[in-house]
């Protein structure tokens, strides 16, 4: 994978395919191999570009505290060093603030945003604990091992993926990862959702219930969102669900992109043309693949 040096660090990037961009964005104490599925499946119809967040992966320590902002300065920075204009951009779990963060301060370089299985804030006390215990962990090196094997084994679908996942994990920076952790208890950006006027496609599992409340939350307060709950999935969908993920993707950027496609029939057309019987019902009744589309 080929080096950028940018905003004080060296990131460590990937593109695959060719096409619309798409840039991905990974969750604290994972690295872009989170998104192998999507580099192999998107890459036949998109650009797929993915990079290890500072100090994560093979992307260096950061000279400077790590936050949702910086992540958001270093996409905009590669998307520069890259000479790419606009993209999509998408966020996995915490990656879902970055995404965010980027529209709202970058508005101009994005066609729109993908959160799957994410936030604008953490409030509840189960994922707050969870988050603290997680950032406390990196402080033995140990402990930070076992923790990243902990989280490997609950995003992997195999133990291919779990042996690519892991050992790409093993440089991790300590400090950069509890900064990540932490910033994902600190930040919110909930009261500037209506500020983000981009169209927004947001992704769940059905199964991922302490989750719900944030997938309600960014779809009351975006103006332009289309919400999704995938059947029998929980939260780490882009290993374990990656198919339907990578198919809802494919077919909401086709229907952006198809200039006849009227904004209001996006959940009809992908219903129509993606297996009912793989979503099933959500669990509020209403439409097959989803809530519902703004």
């Amino acid at each position: 994978m080929p080096f950028a040096t940018l905003n004080g660090t060296i990131l460590n990037y990937e593109i695959s395919g060719t096409g619309t961009p798409i840039v991905f964005i990974h969750s604290p104490l994972l690295t872009s191999e989170v998104f192998f599925y999507q580099k192999k499946q998107l890459s036949q119809h998109f650009q797929v570009i993915t990079f290890d967040i500072r100090g994560h992966g093979s992307s260096k320590a950061s000279d400077r505290p790590l936050s949702i902002s910086v992540v958001a300065e270093d996409t905009r920075m590669l998307l520069d060093a890259l000479d790419i204009e606009k993209v999509f951009l998408c966020g996995y779990s915490t990656g879902g603030m970055v995404v965010l963060e980027a529209l709202l301060k970058y508005p101009e370089r994005f066609f729109g945003g993908i959160v799957v299985s994410g936030m604008s804030e953490l409030t509840d006390v189960y994922n707050k604990v969870r988050a603290w215990m997680a950032c406390n962990l990196t402080g033995s090196d140990l402990l930070m091992k076992l923790l990243s094997k902990a989280i490997t084994n609950g995003n992997a679908d195999n133990s291919s993926t779990y042996r690519q996942l892991y050992e790409s994990s093993l440089s991790d920076t300590a400090n950069d990862v509890c900064m990540y952790f932490k910033q994902s208890l600190s930040y919110t950006c909930t009261q500037r959702l209506h500020n983000i006027h981009h169209p927004m496609l947001l992704m769940y599992g059905q199964k991922d219930g302490s989750f719900h409340r944030y997938a309600n939350l960014l779809h009351q307060g975006l103006p332009h969102s289309s919400l999704y709950f995938l059947k029998d999935a929980k939260h780490p969908i882009p290993l374990k669900s990656a198919t339907r993920m990578n198919d809802l993707i494919r077919l909401w950027v086709e229907s952006l992109e198809d200039r006849q496609t009227e904004r209001v029939l996006l959940d009809l057309a992908i219903a129509r043309q993606l297996n009912p019987a793989m979503y099933g019902e959500d669990t509020q009744g209403r439409e097959e693949l989803g809530l519902s589309s703004k």
